[in-house]
């Protein structure tokens, strides 16, 4: 009896059934099989192209016997009954592979495709209106991105990437089919769909416009093209491009809406091919493999690659699912003021909503903590999260979301998600584009756990709204000045609102810091202080702080002194604040020097969350020598708090009145003045770290420093990075605000400057916000040099995000300009980061002229470092393209002038070009000398991922010399690291523990 057919859909989930039946698919891996084989749309897919979608780098050495495993329990599923070794007749063997026998009434993929040709048919015949139909029908079978729901690490391989744009292509087609035959209403919805999935794509944009203007809804069509334009700006620093002008002219209503192709021959440029793909989205490629250079490293290559050697980590194939880091219990509550003192009403309150310890809570609990500035939110946020942390095992988070402050805007939410996600031991290279999924991710890493997480200082709902837990066993404290009514609406949360301090627990207050028999002996002065005070916490703090230094002095006269100070400030006006508290303020500021009041004035003028004594001494245009007793003596009163040693941080409210009195008191040009000292300080700091970092690379050298800047330098690597992470969120703060403030030059080369740091901790969002402010200050001097620059540093950055077509419209720009200005160390390094583009995009031989041309153009400009750094990376492709005497010789004439002139990264990469140049010429023993070279180096460099991937490499030469001992030790070692690293290709490493008979250890 003749068995029912089977069906299978790919565009959507994947699915497949026999009649009306459908088939259970089984394992992932498998699933994962019979997609490739399904995308291969009845052409044999090879074995290597099969391995190479399931295990993408290091596959077992039992992967061919794997997928042969797979392929008979496909074949059974797909005909019961069929014998064990049998062919069967959907399932066949092909040249070098497999591919299964579909057509289109069994493929969804090919329905489609038949339909689409049918679609150009019928429009080359004149018939419009049955293409747009044909079109129309082709699309609805899509259910979702092809293949949805295998395996990640699968679905963004090349083949699925391929359809998706296909079905991108079919839309745009769709449009056009729809405007030439005057339907163009039937096609919006799906066209409205696909551009909120591509906000960046322009051909697709533009049809969005004419297709709304097309069928009456001209105000929308208007609304998208301002988006598109200022999303265009914001995320890539670039214009809309003519087809996009030329729709929104049409739109306007200035010309008859046209075609997407006649609007780009108006414009004077090229329609697009609907068949090319999102020209705005993600290039196709491979992003894998250790990743090198400031622009990149090869696929499956060692670091200092095509791009410069900047970086010593990995870029995935995209970003992992929770199951692949190790999760990490984050411990960042601030810690508990040992003196707290009162809110006990408060505390019983919120203590009391809490579960008991047997049970845990059933929704997810948050408590929106309001009130003014300086009444104890925070403090007492804390001081509950350090009673409770008990009860959440596994990690507690916090982030001060600066809702308030007055130096700068809010953070983002992506911002403070991408933080609570590194906490949780997410690779900042691995986190995903777009504040959805980077929320969606932390969700799931939270999933089933017990964490408590701290919102401080928050601004909005909307700023919350992304960082709160879907774990009902989560506590979320949430402490702002505003009511956030819609965090009370949409999530159920308690609200508690602070109110100052009564008379009582003032004295309370008051005892614990200056003593009881102190406070007892003077009530009446108590009260008094307590009612100039405002009944807040932090006037308090500040008057028992300057009471303390002088305790011989009653409080009756503290209390007659407050009376007689005014601050003579509205900083506090507008009835959030009585100005008595301003008294307060200025009662321990007029207690201090002259010239600690000076420094107290400049330093509201930073933007970072805290400053050194550095950066305040270069604000006051002082020796660190001599600002550091200054800062002391403003955090005897309170007027400053040391939080970290050699760190300072001002309350809000503070801040507030710092920047009030130096308005008042300081002439515009002294705070200026100030201000450029302070980014002097960074540029130059900054630049020194980068020289140790990347000393091969072309740096920006700043400008003559203004006196009074304190220019700092580092004796080595180790503590230029600590320096690095230490002014990290300031730093990034610094970029915005020397933009903000007309210091263009200063944000171009900060941004520069912190190019190669960015990339080696893998901060690739923050690295594309900073260089997209760099672009525009860049564009603001109009030196073309220093455009030419921003547009490459933020194609790096937009490569590293996958962005390849935009990395090289802007790469091709700079290199325009190198060229016009005849700069051949920039153009040389503006083909490194053109090649790796097209490494990442498949074309290796691309690849290698663009590498080729660099070499030439650094050898002439006698840049011997990068001339060096290249040629191992010319090295490199020759490899990668099985030339390998060539890449030999290559590597070996890079080395020594690469120790030369200290450039370690290059060194290392160079070494394990060799040693993978040995190990596929079965030259083991000359292979594992290169890898330990390369491991020498790394280990001394600090790069655990370079380290972790030489010793699997080093482990797999050992297990082809069969030494099973030394093989399993480097693995071992490897798995360590990447299991420290959260990386997924820990996986891999313990699959050949496995296979070799020895599991890993847990």
């Amino acid at each position: 009896m003749a068995q029912e057919p089977v069906r299978f859909a790919l565009l959507g989930p994947l699915r497949a059934w026999r009649g009306e039946t459908e088939l259970d698919l089984g394992r992932p891996q498998r699933r994962a099989l019979l997609a490739l084989l399904l995308a291969g749309a009845g052409r044999t897919v090879s074995m290597e192209g099969l391995i190479d979608g399931l295990w993408s780098q290091n596959p077992p050495e039992s992967a061919a016997n794997v997928i042969h495993r797979h392929v008979g329990a496909v074949r059974r599923l797909l005909e019961p009954g069929l014998p064990t070794r049998a062919a069967g007749s959907w399932l066949l063997r092909g040249a070098g592979g497999y591919r299964l026998e579909v057509d289109a009434d069994s493929l969804d993929l090919l329905r489609f495709r038949g339909l689409r040709d049918a679609a150009r048919q019928a429009a080359e015949e004149g018939a419009a209106g049955r293409a747009v139909a044909l079109i129309l029908e082709a699309l609805a079978l899509w259910q979702g991105p092809a293949a949805a729901g295998i395996a990640p690490a699968v679905r963004d391989r090349p083949a699925f990437a391929s359809l998706d744009r296909e079905h991108l292509a079919a839309v745009k087609e769709s449009a056009d089919l729809a405007l030439s035959a005057g339907l163009a209403e039937p096609v919006l919805p799906g066209l409205r769909a696909a551009a909120a999935g591509s906000p960046l794509d322009e051909p697709l944009l533009s049809r969005l416009v004419l297709v709304l203007a097309a069928t009456g809804h001209r105000s929308e069509a208007l609304e998208v093209y301002e988006g598109a334009r200022a999303r265009l700006a914001d995320e890539l620093g670039i214009s809309p491009g003519a087809e996009l002008l030329a729709a929104r002219t049409a739109a306007a209503g200035r010309t008859a809406p046209p075609t997407p192709a006649r609007a780009a021959n108006q414009a004077g440029g090229p329609a697009g091919d609907p068949d090319g793909g999102p020209a705005g989205g993600p290039g196709g490629g491979r992003v894998g493999g250790p990743a090198g250079g400031s622009g990149g490293g090869p696929v499956g290559g060692p670091a200092g690659g095509p791009d410069g050697g900047v970086a010593g980590r990995a870029a995935d194939d995209g970003p992992p699912g929770s199951a692949g880091f190790a999760a990490p219990s984050p411990a960042q509550l601030p810690p508990d003021l040992p003196v707290f003192t009162g809110r006990r009403a408060e505390l019983a309150e919120v203590l009391a909503r809490l579960p008991g310890e047997a049970r845990a809570a059933s929704t997810v609990l948050i408590s929106a903590i309001g009130g003014m500035a300086g009444i104890g939110k925070t403090t007492l946020a804390v001081h509950w999260a350090h009673r409770v942390r008990d009860r959440f095992p596994d990690g507690q988070l916090y982030v001060n979301l600066r809702g308030f402050d007055p130096t700068g805007p809010a953070m983002s939410p992506g911002e403070a998600v991408r933080g609570f996600l590194v906490a949780l031991g997410v690779p900042p290279q691995h986190i995903p584009n777009g504040v959805d999924d980077q929320a969606a991710l932390y969700r799931s890493l939270l999933a089933g756990r017990r964490v408590l997480v701290l919102l401080d200082n928050a601004l909005s709902t909307d700023q919350v709204r992304p960082l709160l837990p879907g774990s009902p066993d989560c506590l979320t404290i949430v402490t702002s000045r505003n009511q956030l009514q819609g965090l009370l609406a949409a999530y159920g949360a308690h609200a508690l609102s602070l109110r100052p301090l009564d008379v009582d627990d003032a004295r309370e207050f008051l005892a614990r810091r200056l003593g009881d028999d102190r406070v007892a002996s003077a009530p009446g002065a108590v009260a008094q202080i307590a009612d100039r005070c405002a009944g807040l916490p932090l006037a308090l703090a500040c008057v028992a702080a300057r009471a303390a230094l002088r305790p011989d002095v009653p409080l009756s006269v503290v209390a007659e002194e407050l009376r007689e100070s005014r601050g003579g400030l509205d900083v506090f006006a507008g009835g959030e604040v009585s100005t008595d508290v301003a008294a307060v303020f200025s009662w321990s500021y007029r207690a201090v020097s002259p010239a600690a009041a000076r420094l107290f004035r400049l330093l509201g003028l930073q933007a970072g969350p805290d400053v050194s004594a550095e950066a305040a001494a270069s604000l006051a245009g002082l020796p660190a020598r001599e600002a550091r007793p200054l800062l002391a003596e403003l955090a005897q009163v309170q007027l400053v708090s040391e939080h970290a040693p050699g760190r300072y941080v001002l309350h809000d409210l503070l801040r507030a009145y710092s920047q009030e009195l130096a308005r008042t008191d300081e002439p515009e040009r002294e705070r200026r003045a100030a201000v450029h000292r302070l980014l002097d300080h960074y540029v130059y700091a900054a630049h020194a770290a980068d020289l140790l970092l990347a000393p091969h690379l072309d740096p920006i050298p700043p400008t003559p420093p203004r006196p009074g800047a304190v220019l700092e330098s580092f004796p080595d690597r180790e503590r230029a990075l600590a320096w690095l992470t230490a002014e990290y969120p300031a730093l990034l703060l610094a970029v915005d605000d020397a933009a903000r403030n007309g210091f263009d030059g200063h944000a171009c080369r900060l941004a520069w400057a912190l190019e190669a740091f960015f990339d080696r901790r893998g901060h690739w969002h923050d690295w594309a916000a900073a260089q997209r402010t760099a672009l525009r200050c860049a564009l603001r001097t109009a030196e073309p040099g220093m455009e030419a620059r921003a547009l490459r540093a933020l194609a790096r950055v937009e490569g590293r995000l996958g962005r390849h077509d935009e990395a090289r419209a802007h790469l091709e720009r700079a290199l325009r300009l190198f060229t016009e200005l005849g700069d051949d160390i920039g153009r040389g390094n503006t083909h490194r980061s053109l090649g790796w583009t097209a490494d990442q995009q498949g074309d290796l031989r691309a690849a290698l002229r663009h590498n080729q041309e660099a070499l030439e153009l650094l050898r002439a400009a006698d840049d011997r470092p990068a001339w060096a750094s290249v040629l191992a990376s010319v090295g490199w492709y020759h490899a990668l393209l099985g030339e390998f005497d060539v890449a030999l010789s290559h590597c070996r004439a890079a080395l020594p002038v690469l120790r030369e002139h200290g450039d370690r990264y290059g060194e290392a990469a160079a070494w394990h070009t060799v040693g993978y140049l040995h190990q596929q010429a079965g030259r083991h023993p000359g292979a594992v000398s290169a890898y330990r070279d390369a491991l020498t180096v790394y280990r001394e460099l600090g790069a655990p991922y370079m380290e972790a991937q030489t010793l699997t490499d080093l482990g797999d030469v050992h297990s082809a010399l069969g030494d099973a001992e030394s093989a399993e030790d480097a693995w071992r070692q490897a798995l360590a690291l990447l299991t420290g690293l959260g990386h997924p290709d820990a996986r891999k490493v313990g699959e050949r523990l496995t296979a070799s008979g020895r599991a890993p250890q847990h």
